[in-house]
């Protein structure tokens, strides 16, 4: 089950591979850890479909604060 109340997970992207599914990655693993798995899998699917790189980093920052 879900643990709904857990804040966003911190990920710190500066100094990574920039390549958008790597980063995509790094935030998945993040929500997996505080056991948000379904979260990892929308936030992905969300970004696989995103327009642009920028739009993929935008719902990154829904789901996780990123440094």
């Amino acid at each position: 089950m879900e643990n709904t109340n857990v804040e966003k997970p911190q990920v710190t992207l500066v100094g990574e591979d920039g390549n958008v599914f790597n980063l995509i990655a790094i935030c998945s693993r993040a929500l997996k850890r505080v056991g948000q798995r379904d979260k990892a899998s929308e936030m992905s699917a969300r970004c696989f479909s995103a327009g642009s790189y920028d739009e993929a980093l935008q719902i990154m920052m829904e789901y996780c604060d990123i440094d």
